[in-house]
Parts: structure tokens; C-alpha cells; sequence
């Protein structure tokens, strides 16, 4: 059953001192000019921080209010969001100093073999500044996006539904209607790829891990994601259940832990943190999970928000501040990270058809989202205004999404008509390249690595494709 909570605890707060470690602390910390300069310093910072995240939230009155207790310029230059994440950082430290001595960092893990080479552990990226809220003059100045190589790197049994990344982009795992999941090494796809990669030791296997354990119910694989810190892959399937996979075992082909809900799992989310994940479902509101526990939290009465719709999808802020989730009324719909509350409801996003795919971009500002109506819009949090809309593709039909590649220089989608990947330009919002799927049929999903400029295509001829760019 589920437990109808308001406000779940989430993120745990920190108790307070007692009067006996005050006066400890107190001796130990005597204060001297140069610390009371940094400590000035200090305060500063963190007013400066606190007036920006409550302007950037548009809650204005309190901004102000704080600026002028704290004598802080309402018009401070902080990073957006910066606040949010500085403290989901300080939370994840303070969680590895808990953790340190190799315990791993999902209570939920059994023992077993481990990995080589530690996972999680994110490269750098390719990074660009785009300021999608700035005013461009865009005419003539998309950027060339740059040829790709294709190469068929396996297949399923039936259609191919669904594709994920790992953050790390080290992995790339895939889910099909036969009940099945794949779990790919990226660097064995690229050596896959080689001219001479089958003359050396035999054919390249890039497929690591095969996984069944929906096969008793007979339903598809929805939506799949990695665990941010350790080797735990997750599944959404139609059969009510989401499992948790352990890659780090060579051997293991079924789940170790298995969270049973009580709809059609269409979408799931870890949240940054790796404590908690979000299940997007036949239910009008997302599942909040601990995963330690396996309780679940709902935000309010369903009545009181007044939303009946399914949920397509659901996906976390990169900091965790935030959610959205993308549903069959069409609507695109934000919510607190920590409230579960929703903060903003953008109703009639993609008209009266289906809000099949939404996601955050890296800065939290914008929220990036798909249709049914063959639209690709970039909306505003803080306004809830459309920013850009991305033109030319048709996908009518099958459920599919847009995403941005690593860099948010461009956005990616399927045009199901013309069984083409079509290419805008971010800024510009013009098409820049349409490229063959190279499937039979149209493509049913693709999903973009995090960390460089690869992608994977997957779809109904139950094929998955690697693309690259061609350096």
C-alpha cells in the first residue's frame, strides 16, 4: 500500500547542538581578527546565496526582504542555482566520509564481485556555455553538427524499447519487449568498431550483461537508469515492478531486490544522492522510493491537484532540487525535490496529445520537452515560458524523445514518418542534419551520452545502433 505523506523526509536534517557541545565548541573555536574576517567573509557569501536562490525561485518579497536584513544587493551576481548545488555537493561529501573504507555507497548492495575499474567516477565533459535565457541574434549562425559513424552492435528478440547512459557514460544499457535488458561497455562498442577489430582475438563482444527477470509476467521493459554511484542498474516494466540489477556479478542475470508498485511502471529516476528513486506510473503523480527501506511517498491528495493523467516520463535535476514529469494529458509539470510538491503545472504543453519525454538542462533553468503533436519545446522554470520550439520532425505515433547531445548545442529527435534522426541547432532551433536511422522502420528511442559525442538508437527491428563522431 501506499503511504500518503505530505512531506517526506527527505533530505534528513541535521540536528541541532546541545548547550554542553556549544561550550565545547566554543573553547575550541577562540576567536581571533583573521578568522572573524573570514568568518564575515563567510556570511557574506552565504546571504549573497541565500537572496539569489529565493530571487531565481521568483519569490521575490522574501528576496528582498532577506537583502535587506542581511544589507545584500537584491541584484547579486550568483551562478544560477548555485545554492542548490553547493549543498547537494556538501551532502554527498559528507555521505562519502560516512562511507569511507570501501563500504559501498548503496546500503542495498550485496557482496560480491566487483567491478576493476571504480564506477561512478565521472570524466570531465565537453563543456559549452549556452545561455538559452539570453537574446540571440541567430540568423545564419547554426553550427555544422558534426558527421557520425553507425555501426549495429546487437539485437533483442522483439522491439527494442528503451535506452539508457550511465552518468559516467561507461555504459549503455537497452530494454526490449522481450522482457530482456542488455548492458553494453562503451569502450568494447568503439573497439567493435575498429577496421581490424575481428582479426586480432576473435570478434568483439560488446554486450556484458544480459538480464531477465520480467520473463514471469510476460511485459515489456520501460525505462531503465544506473544508479549514480554504484553498479546497480534499474528497471520500469509494465508488470507493476521495478528491479535492481547488480553488474558489478558476472554471473547474475535476475534482480537481488525487487520494489513491487501497484501500476504499470512507465518511467524511473534516481535521484543524484542514489537514496531515493522516482517511478512514474499509470498513477496521475509520481512514486518517491527510498531505496533503502522500499517506502513509498506520495506528494498530496491526487484530488486536491486535480491531474488524472498517466505519467510518461519522469526525470530528476541534476542536484536533485527539482523533478518533472511529462504525462498523457500533455501537460509538462514541475515539482519540489524535497516537498514532492508541484510548483508548476505548464497544462496544454503539447495541446491535447500526449508529453511523451521532459528533462532538465544542466544549468536547472530550462526543461526540455516531446509530443505527440511532432513538437520539441524549450520552456522557462522560473515563467513557465516557451522559449524555443523545434519544428520538422513527425512522431505522431510511437513514444520516443528529444534529448540534447553533451554539449546542449544541439537537440536530438525521430522523425517516425521519414525514419530519420533529426538534428537542431539549440539556439537557433533550425534543423542542421537528418540523418538515416539506418533501422528498419522507424526508430523507437535514443538516448545521448553524457560525456561525449555518441548516441544509440534502438527501435522495432529490434536492433541497437552505436553512432559516433567520425574524428
Amino acid at each position: 500500500m501506499l503511504s500518503n505523506i505530505s512531506k517526506p523526509k527527505f533530505p534528513p536534517t541535521v540536528s541541532p547542538l546541545g548547550d554542553f557541545q556549544m561550550d565545547e565548541l566554543e573553547r575550541k573555536m577562540e576567536p581571533n581578527f583573521e578568522q572573524t574576517l573570514q568568518e564575515g567573509k563567510l556570511y557574506r557569501q552565504i546571504n549573497a546565496l541565500i537572496v539569489a536562490h529565493l530571487r531565481d525561485y521568483n519569490l521575490t518579497q522574501a528576496a528582498r526582504a532577506v537583502a535587506s536584513a542581511t544589507m545584500t544587493s537584491f541584484e547579486v551576481e550568483v551562478p544560477p542555482y548555485r545554492l542548490l548545488d553547493l549543498v547537494a555537493k556538501g551532502l554527498a561529501v559528507e555521505k562519502d566520509e560516512k562511507l569511507r573504507g570501501g563500504v559501498p555507497s548503496a546500503a542495498f548492495l550485496d557482496s560480491g564481485a566487483v567491478m576493476n575499474v571504480a564506477y561512478g567516477s565521472t570524466p570531465v565533459p565537453r563543456t559549452v556555455a549556452i545561455d538559452f535565457g539570453a537574446v540571440h541574434d541567430t540568423k545564419g549562425s547554426s553550427k555544422a553538427f558534426p558527421k557520425h559513424e553507425t555501426r549495429h552492435v546487437s539485437e533483442h528478440k522483439n522491439i527494442a524499447r528503451c535506452a539508457r547512459f550511465s552518468l559516467d557514460g561507461r555504459f549503455v544499457a537497452t530494454g526490449s519487449l522481450d522482457m530482456s535488458i542488455k548492458l553494453f561497455e562503451i569502450s568494447k562498442i568503439k573497439q567493435m568498431m575498429l577496421p581490424d577489430a575481428n582479426t586480432r582475438d576473435g570478434p568483439v563482444r560488446p554486450v556484458i550483461r544480459t538480464f531477465y527477470d520480467h520473463i514471469q509476467q510476460l511485459q515489456p521493459i520501460n525505462d531503465l537508469d544506473f544508479h549514480p554511484q554504484s553498479p546497480v542498474l534499474i528497471s520500469g516494466a509494465k508488470d507493476h515492478t521495478i528491479k535492481f540489477f547488480d553488474f558489478s556479478k558476472t554471473v547474475a542475470k535476475r534482480a537481488f531486490r525487487v520494489i513491487q508498485d501497484t501500476h504499470n511502471v512507465r518511467s524511473v529516476s534516481f535521484h543524484p544522492s542514489g537514496d531515493f528513486l522516482l517511478a512514474g506510473t499509470d498513477h496521475p503523480v509520481a512514486h518517491l522510493y527510498d531505496v533503502n527501506t522500499f517506502q513509498c511517498y506520495l506528494s498530496a491528495n491526487v484530488q486536491d491537484l486535480g491531474i488524472s493523467a498517466s505519467i510518461n516520463q519522469v526525470r530528476y535535476s541534476s542536484n536533485g532540487g527539482m523533478y518533472v514529469t511529462a504525462s498523457k494529458d500533455g501537460a509538462i509539470r514541475l515539482w519540489d525535490g524535497v516537498t514532492a510538491n508541484c510548483v508548476r503545472s505548464i497544462v496544454g504543453a503539447h495541446g491535447t496529445v500526449e508529453a511523451i519525454s521532459a528533462s532538465f538542462t544542466k544549468d536547472q533553468r530550462f526543461v526540455l520537452s516531446c509530443g505527440k503533436d511532432s513538437s520539441v519545446k524549450l520552456w522557462e522554470i522560473g515563467t513557465g515560458k516557451l522559449v524555443k520550439q523545434y519544428l520538422g520532425a513527425a512522431h505522431t505515433q510511437l513514444r520516443c524523445q528529444a534529448v540534447f547531445n553533451d554539449t546542449q548545442e544541439f537537440v536530438l529527435s525521430i522523425d517516425d514518418q521519414s525514419n530519420e534522426i533529426v538534428v537542431w541547432d539549440a539556439l537557433t532551433a533550425e534543423i542542421v542534419a537528418r540523418l538515416p536511422s539506418n533501422h528498419i522502420g522507424a526508430p523507437r528511442w535514443l538516448d545521448h551520452s553524457p560525456t561525449e559525442a555518441a548516441f544509440v538508437s534502438c527501435g522495432g527491428d529490434r536492433s541497437v545502433r552505436f553512432w559516433k563522431e567520425i574524428l
